[in-house]
């Protein structure tokens, strides 16, 4: 047998890493009361409601754990994320690619609903990313791209409400 690895050579590994770089927080206060904007924000198979540019999702499985697989409408762009954490009374989770086409490498992300008053809340996206290797953009340019993506689909959460 000229194996490269036996059993006994393998170690456990993986290619998901917690990403290193500056946090994108995009947060937008809604007149609407948290659990209503937790109901948009807290789908984790339904972000085409305020992302525009995505086609469609599908979620395999249930709860923390599930995977995500997103297509969005132009350029062939797919996201493959894990649901990582979900706590529905704090209305919280978190999420990390697993695989993508977007120029970006070890994406980790949360999406939060705070109450403010009774029929007002902030939401809050943070993104903590890393460029892909050969991304040609900056660090600067990377970071504006991040920002740009969560405030739009942020706002687009907020127009939900209006």
């Amino acid at each position: 047998m000229n194996a490269i690895n036996t059993p006994s050579d393998l170690k456990p590994d993986t290619l998901i890493n917690n990403p290193n770089g500056t946090p994108v927080i995009s947060s937008v206060q809604v007149a609407a009361p948290a659990a209503d904007v937790w109901k948009v924000v807290g789908d984790f198979g339904g972000f085409e409601k305020f992302i525009p540019a995505l086609a469609s999702i599908s979620v395999i499985g249930e709860g923390v754990g599930s995977v995500r697989h997103k297509i969005f409408k132009e350029g062939g762009l797919e996201v493959v994320e894990q649901l990582n954490s979900r706590d529905d009374r704090a209305f919280s989770m978190t999420w990390t690619t697993i695989h993508n086409n977007l120029g970006v490498r070890h994406l980790w992300a949360s999406m939060t609903v705070v109450p403010v008053a009774d029929h007002s809340c902030k939401a809050t996206w943070t993104i903590i990313a890393e460029p892909a290797e050969g991304n040609p953009a900056s660090a600067a340019e990377f970071q504006s791209f991040l920002q740009g993506f969560a405030d739009d689909a942020m706002g687009n959460v907020k127009k939900i409400f209006e």
